[in-house]
């Protein structure tokens, strides 16, 4: 057996020194300490389980006793307390005390009460003597896990709250040391490490300590920051601004955050246990006040009188203000907790996903905002700053560099998810969605606002799968076209919170601006909303997109191009709706976003001081510092002004010109504007004897002050109409004027003149912002009416610094400018050709070089410097060259030049310059004509130096006149030399040489009547000129006896001979030698089959006509597409039309020296029934005068007013009294008293157009007066019916006639007007390319007649036709017409060309002569409207922007004031009836059938439905089916925001 191995004996404490002592004889002080440093020393070395643990059974008593634990002196309290954790550590597990000795008495403290008052604080002081002994005493418990017991203390809570405050408080920095230095990171560890603790082995927190934990995460937020414990108000202490909180955010996360975030991950299961009751008390509480359920400590349900019905009691009261602010904090830490630690919210998520739901909207609110933040991350600090997106960086950013995440960045705006949320909680992601449905437009805005957020921040950084990033985007497309506007605000604003990256890469995935439905084409759309806000801001953000994008658009990106390329398209068109506001918008954006005037911002080398980069803006696309170093600002900006007008589309393209062009014109009326300021302050020769006290004040002048005074008037009246709120602009004007600085007068100059360079302008701007914003007299706002005047005066684009550059660009073809350059060019050479003036030689030494010869052509860009030295050479002659060489080479163009065009300009800048232009012009008409034949060596090119020499030097070509008219007859027009084809009337882009050779002789035999110098020899001259002009429209640009004319020569033969006769017409005795006849079948091209015949025709129309050169029976034309199928030609068209009424309604006429208001346009309405009853598919069926009712609508909806709409009904009566002079030539009665055709015609649209002005004026509320005489018509086209007998049975019958599907005349009217009413209001709702409704009604008709076959096809006729089952009555007079075969998808039926008969005017006993003398007084009252000095300044747009038509009538519409009203309306209900009773004398029969009662048509009635029926009923029930739905409200308000402005029903 085995000896017994000797028991091992465990080494014990040696400490035997006493440690407490009786009450008289306390222990030294340092004997005390002495005593227990040697303990603790001891027993720092000693392990556990190697020890007598019965040998600390007296130490660990005499540690606990109270005489050390309140001991007063630091030292032995921290020694105390080292011994004690100790003590712990080698008794552990067993813990040396029971119970009831770890609490001492009520006299003294126990020893947790001591670690935590006493021990713990001095922790927040590194400097503190005794800080060793606190940091071991802290590591300690946090190690051994000793401060569990502090759990086992009954009624520990208050012990535990102060634990937690305290840490929190600690390393929050409450506290701190004298010397600042800062806490090591191993006592936040290790205060961790005990709080952890305490949270995992305590069996339930005190809910205090959950709101210390849970307060933390609100020290990220700037806004609310607790105050030392923590508490937000919850216990009743108000949340205070942390003076700390501004550094914390921009360096690290508070070391108190994350403490509370390692607590939370720590222990996710107890936390989410704790933080959901915590969100439960504050969130459900809040609810349930919302609802009304449960009684809250403050509300009661009682009712408080028994008259109160018992449904009171249930209705919700909402949350109280606390409760509100209560609820903002819980929604903000949970923002934050999600961030930190998402697992302890999977007990909250549900309820924040309950609140969506809630019925109080503020709840709602903050639930969908918290969840939208939630999901991207975003925390309580708030969402990040946007993104940095200045488009007048330089160099540009591009998509190929890598992120740069700015050195910056704020930690704790940057969003941060640490999972995915949709993933984590897809039923509350779900619900979320589900708010862009939300009732409340608040729900809306901020669901947009969290989905803007989602989209920008990638989820909070984890990313969106496809699917999902596609929904998101789709809807914040949508969004972009809600109802409500904060909502559309939300949506735009939340685009421009995108990087450009990620609006290309993620919002231009869905497809660019082009694309209908995406996102970027949507907020195109908002820049013409209909609320002022909405557009702001939707510009801005477009044009800022784009601006950014420039550099990437210019180096080709096609990606970017696709997707941005066309927003200044866009943004230019806005100028269209006639808004003044817009058009200031408009300003601003063009020059600080489109082409900022700081771009690029980098001086130019002779300007930049050595070593200077002031300006440099760092991007990592440099190409090192020598290339920013040696790049021509000047050069750079050129390229974006040439890239900007490269894509812009061609109605883009005329606002972009027309806007340059305004500055001439306003830079007249400033410049007059200034001169008067200054004689308007102090006259000549007074300045030495006024006193500054007067010069401050203003109005101090030695002489002509009534003068003076007035013609300021006018000049500040007509800038003010240009700017909107005039009343305000005008103070503003004049107290500018009053301030009377002189360097603010100068420094606007410098913006204006020619001679100015970029520099100069920029600076200019610059100093004057500045000086007006510092100046003391200047008044608030003064800016806002001063700047958009300066952005409109300053030459900034058509700049004498950029014409280098153009030029070069339009030389070398660099990245693909050379056209526009050219453009630009010429546009600068017809604009503002002073700017050139420095650079004109250089363009006649390169158009020398450039020079052709029979062997070598010239370059294809020469043209357009020839057009643009031509037009400066017509204001500067003398600076253009003329010694031999240069005179060789215009010869060498004039004769060789390609295309022809070139030869053109080159004769014009020899005839406008040369001294010996007549010997040229001989020689030129000599080598011209010699051995013409066709086909040879620069042909062409002598036909247009011919045509060119027979306008400008007429008398030079006189010897040579029968020879240069036989080659363009004989030579050219007569002569068939190209095959024809199978194809009837099409239009070809290309021109070959003999439809151009046609061309150019036309213009040749055109050119010479031009130039005819004697009045009386010109109608022998004119008229054979005239018949083959007449002879081209009215066949259709046939001329051959053989019918043999190429189809692709007819429409441009027949464009040109159109064009050409308006062309004659701005002369007053060319316009008096076209018939009514041909007048008749020159109003047919507007409805011609082909859209580019009829939009150059209306074009060119529409361009003379603003420049008032046509007279008035012109301006009946446009009103000839009301069926107009090319949507945009037509809006463009009545845009214009209702510009010229505003026009017109400012301009007095002077009749026998009493002023009165311009009658043009209502005084034309005579004219167009006349061209209706000349119409070719005029019937008198009921339902071919319905389809003519919509002339007559058109007409209304773009000319009448409540003002007006009375003199435009006399004048329909009117036209009842009277006959047709037109038809009358063709009657057998000698007294010329039988009635023709037409004048049965003419009662008819009378008698139609007296109910249709009734209709419409009912639709509008508007009342209809008796005019006190009568107005006299245009004899040319009617005459006065001198039977008494005849003209009272005509005045008593009436014309209309019963339809033949039952109903009445008056009933289906109403129904077209009410119909055209709505689709005003939903014009801007797409229109189906296939054909839609309106397509398909009208082209639905069949001929009338087999004379007159109607071509069909699939697209929309331009004049509705009849039905194949009506049959109608022959028409006098009609040539029958072969149908084509095979036509195009762009032509109509022959009679949708309206082969019109129109009509030219006089009014009866007035003559044409005295319409075209009250043109003239329009144009002279125009002219002369500003009156001495700056007379030039204030014509109309129209005059001042030629060939811009659509443009600058838009901006003539800006310019006028409200018309005066000529007509009071007054008669309402039975007043109106006494007024039409006593019009009956004059009128042809009453306004309407009588009849007791209306019928209202139903709702779905309108033409195009009308017109379905021959399709079917299925057809017709879609139809109504789907008009029903666009008028339907199924998106509340949403006609409201998208009409465009212009819109003429609100």
């Amino acid at each position: 057996m085995e000896p017994e191995e000797p028991e091992q004996h465990l080494a014990g404490l040696q400490f035997n020194e006493p440690l407490s002592w009786r009450a008289g004889k306390p222990i030294a002080v340092a004997d005390l300490l002495r005593r227990l440093q040697a303990l603790s020393v001891e027993m720092r070395d000693m392990e556990q389980e190697e020890n007598e643990r019965e040998s600390f059974t007296r130490v660990a008593k005499e540690l606990a006793s109270p005489n050390l634990l309140a001991h007063k002196d630091k030292g032995v309290k921290a020694w105390t307390a080292c011994c004690l954790v100790d003590i712990l550590r080698l008794c552990a597990p067993d813990a040396p005390y029971t119970g009831q000795q770890l609490r001492a008495s009520a006299r003294g403290q126990d020893i947790f009460t001591m670690l935590v008052t006493s021990i713990f604080p001095g922790l927040s002081d590194p400097s503190n003597a005794y800080n060793n002994q606190h940091m071991y005493v802290l590591q300690s418990l946090a190690q051994v896990k000793s401060i569990v017991l502090l759990t086992d203390i009954p009624s520990s809570e208050s012990l535990t709250l102060h634990l937690f405050t305290l840490f929190f408080d600690i390393l929050s920095g409450s506290s701190k040391a004298s010397t600042g230095e800062q806490l090591g990171k191993n006592v936040e560890f290790n205060m961790t490490q005990i709080l952890v603790i305490m949270v995992d082995e305590s069996t339930n927190l005190p809910s205090e300590v959950v709101d210390i934990i849970v307060a933390q995460f609100l020290r990220t937020d700037p806004r609310a920051v607790g105050t030392i414990s923590g508490k937000i108000k919850k216990n009743g202490i108000t949340p205070a601004i942390d003076e700390k909180q501004s550094i914390l955010v921009l360096k690290e996360l508070p070391p108190a955050y994350n403490m509370a975030k390692t607590i939370c991950n720590s222990c996710p299961e107890k936390m989410a246990r704790y933080v959901g009751q915590y969100f439960n008390d504050v969130i459900l509480d809040a609810s349930a006040s919302s609802t009304g359920k449960g009684a809250g400590k403050d509300r009661s349900h009682r009712r408080k009188s028994d008259d109160l019905d018992e449904s009171d009691d249930d209705i919700p009261s909402g949350p109280t203000e606390d409760d509100l602010k209560e609820l903002n904090k819980a929604h903000r830490l949970l923002r934050e907790l999600w961030r930190a630690s998402p697992a302890v919210l999977q007990n909250v998520i549900p309820q924040l996903e309950a609140e969506l739901s809630a019925e109080n909207v503020q709840l709602r609110l903050l639930a969908t905002q918290t969840l939208g933040d939630i999901v991207s991350g975003i925390g309580a600090a708030g969402p990040p700053p946007p993104p940095i997106m200045d488009p007048a960086a330089y160099p540009p950013v591009s998509l190929s560099s890598p992120i740069e995440i700015p050195s910056s960045q704020n930690l704790l705006t940057t969003p941060s998810s640490p999972q995915p949320f949709p993933q984590a909680h897809p039923q509350a992601y779900s619900h979320f969605l589900g708010r862009r449905q939300d009732k409340s437009s608040l729900i809306r805005s901020a669901w947009t606002t969290g989905v803007g957020h989602i989209l920008s921040t990638s989820a909070g950084g984890v990313g969106l799968s496809q699917q999902d990033e596609q929904r998101l985007v789709a809807d914040l497309a949508r969004m972009l076209g809600d109802a409500d506007e904060k909502v559309r605000i939300a949506a735009v604003k939340a685009v421009g919170n995108f990087s450009f990256r990620d609006v290309i890469l993620k919002l231009g995935s869905s497809g660019g601006v082009t694309k209908a439905g995406s996102v970027l084409a949507t907020l195109a759309e908002r820049v013409r909303d209909r609320k002022h806000p909405v557009r702001v801001e939707a510009m801005r953000v477009l044009a800022r997109i784009w601006g950014v994008a420039a550099g990437e658009i210019a180096a080709g990106d096609e990606q970017i191009l696709s997707t941005i390329g066309a927003a200044p398209s866009r943004i230019l068109d806005t100028f269209y709706a006639n808004d003044m506001e817009i058009n200031v918008l408009l300003d601003y954006v063009s020059f600080e976003l489109l082409l900022p005037l700081s771009y690029p911002p980098i001086k130019a080398k002779a300007a930049k001081a050595p070593g200077s980069n002031s300006q440099r803006v760092k991007d990592s696309q440099t190409n090192g510092d020598s290339d920013f170093e040696s790049a021509d600002p000047d050069k750079i900006r050129t390229e974006r002004i040439l890239m900007l007008v490269k894509h812009l589309d061609e109605k883009a393209k005329k606002v972009f010109f027309a806007v340059q062009s305004r500055q001439v014109t306003l830079a007249k009326i400033m410049t007059a504007y200034l001169q008067r300021c200054e004689d308007y302050n102090v006259g000549q020769g007074a300045l030495s004897i006024v006193s500054k006290a007067d010069q401050a004040q203003g109005g101090v002048m030695d002489e002509n002050e009534n003068q003076i005074k007035d013609h300021l008037t006018r000049l500040i009246d007509s800038l003010s109409k240009i700017l909107p709120d005039q009343s305000r602009v005008s103070s503003d004007l004049w107290k500018f004027a009053k301030m009377h600085d002189r360097r603010s007068y100068q420094l606007i100059r410098f913006c204006m003149t020619p001679e100015s360079d970029y520099r100069t302008v920029h600076k200019a701007i610059k100093e004057f912002t500045k000086r007006v914003e510092a100046a003391p007299n200047a008044p608030a706002g003064l800016l806002d009416t001063l700047v958009p005047l300066l952005y409109r005066t300053s030459i900034v684009v058509y700049n004498k610094s950029h014409v280098p550059a153009i030029m070069e660009y339009s030389r070398t073809d660099e990245r693909g400018l050379a056209s526009i350059a050219h453009e630009i060019l010429k546009e600068i050479s017809s604009r503002t050709p002073e700017v050139l003036r420095a650079h004109v030689q250089e363009i006649c030494r390169i158009l020398q070089e450039q020079a052709p010869s029979n062997k070598k052509p010239n370059d294809a860009g020469a043209v357009d410097d020839l057009k643009a030295c031509a037009a400066f050479a017509q204001k500067f002659t003398k600076e253009i060259p003329q010694d031999r060489k240069f005179v060789q080479a215009m010869t060498s163009f004039a004769l060789h030049g390609t295309p022809p065009e070139a030869a053109k300009y080159a004769v014009s800048i020899m005839m406008a310059t040369s001294d010996k232009k007549e010997l040229l012009a001989r020689d030129l008409v000599s080598k011209s004509v010699k051995n013409f034949i066709y086909g040879s060596e620069g042909f062409l090119s002598r036909l247009a130096t011919l045509s060119q020499l027979v306008l400008l030097v007429p008398q030079e070509v006189e010897e040579e006149i029968d020879d240069v008219i036989d080659i363009a007859i004989k030579q050219i027009l007569l002569q068939v030399r190209t095959p024809s084809s199978t194809a009837d009337y099409t239009w070809s882009a290309t021109v070959d040489d003999e439809c151009a050779a046609k061309c150019w002789a036309l213009k040749i035999l055109v050119n010479r009547l031009r130039s005819h110098p004697e009045a009386s020899t010109l109608p022998e001259t004119a008229d054979p000129v005239y018949a083959l002009l007449s002879t081209l429209i009215k066949k259709e640009g046939e001329l051959s006896t053989s019918k043999n004319t190429p189809a692709n020569h007819k429409p441009r033969l027949r464009l040109l001979a159109a064009r050409l006769y308006l062309k004659l017409c701005t002369a007053k005795p060319h316009d008096a030698l076209l018939t009514p006849a041909a007048f008749n079948a020159l109003a047919e091209v507007a409805q011609d089959p082909l859209l580019e015949v009829r939009s150059s025709f209306l074009q060119r129309l529409k361009k003379y006509a603003a420049q008032s050169k046509l007279p008035q029976r012109f301006y009946t034309i446009p009103f000839l597409l009301a069926f107009e199928p090319e949507e945009r030609l037509r809006s463009e068209t009545a845009t214009w039309i209702r510009s010229r009424v505003a026009f017109f309604s400012t301009i007095n006429t002077h009749q026998q020296g009493a002023g009165k208001a311009s009658t043009v346009m209502e005084s034309v309405f005579a004219r167009l029934l006349s061209l209706l009853a000349h119409h070719p598919d005029f019937a008198d069926t009921a339902e071919d005068l319905l389809d003519f009712a919509r002339y007559i609508i058109f007409y209304l909806a773009n000319v009448a007013n409540p003002d007006n709409i009375s003199l435009i009904y006399h004048v329909a009566q009117r036209v009842k009294q009277c006959r047709d002079t037109i038809s009358a030539t063709f009657s057998n009665n000698a007294k010329g008293e039988d009635a023709s055709p037409i004048d049965r015609n003419l009662y008819h649209l009378s008698d139609l157009a007296q109910l249709t002005i009734n209709k419409f004026a009912d639709a509008h509320a508007w009342s209809i007066q008796t005019l006190p005489a009568k107005i006299r018509l245009a004899s040319s086209l009617f005459a006065e019916i001198r039977d008494h007998e005849s003209a009272l049975s005509i005045a008593e019958k009436n014309f209309l006639p019963e339809p033949e599907d039952g109903g009445s005349m008056e009933d289906k009217i109403e129904a077209l007007v009410r119909a055209s009413l709505r689709a005003g209001r939903s014009s801007h709702k797409k229109r189906k390319s296939d054909g839609g409704d309106e397509g398909e009604h009208r082209s639905s008709k069949k001929a009338k007649s087999e004379s007159h076959p109607k071509p069909r096809n699939g697209g929309l006729p331009i004049r509705k036709a009849s039905k194949a089952a009506a049959t109608k009555t022959p028409k006098a007079k009609k040539v029958a017409r072969e149908p084509s075969s095979e036509l195009p998808s762009s032509e109509r039926r022959r009679s949708g060309r309206v082969q019109t008969t129109g009509t030219s005017g006089r009014y009866a006993e007035r003559e044409d002569e005295e319409d075209d003398e009250e043109m003239e007084m329009l144009n002279q009252e125009d002219d002369g409207a500003e009156g001495e000095e700056g007379d030039e300044g204030e014509k109309s747009q129209g005059e001042e922007v030629e060939g811009e038509v659509e443009v600058e009538n838009e901006h003539e519409e800006m310019e006028v004031e409200e018309p005066s009203p000529k007509l009071k309306a007054s008669t309402s209900g039975k007043g109106k009836a006494k007024a039409k009773a006593k019009a009956k004398p004059m009128s042809s029969k009453p306004p309407s059938p009588a009849s007791a009662k209306r019928k209202q048509p139903p709702a779905t009635t309108s033409l195009r439905t009308r017109a379905t029926r021959s399709r079917g009923k299925a057809a017709v029930a879609a139809e109504q089916e789907e008009e029903a739905a666009n008028v339907s409200d199924k998106n509340e308000g949403e006609d409201d925001i998208s009409d465009p402005p212009d819109s003429d029903v609100e």
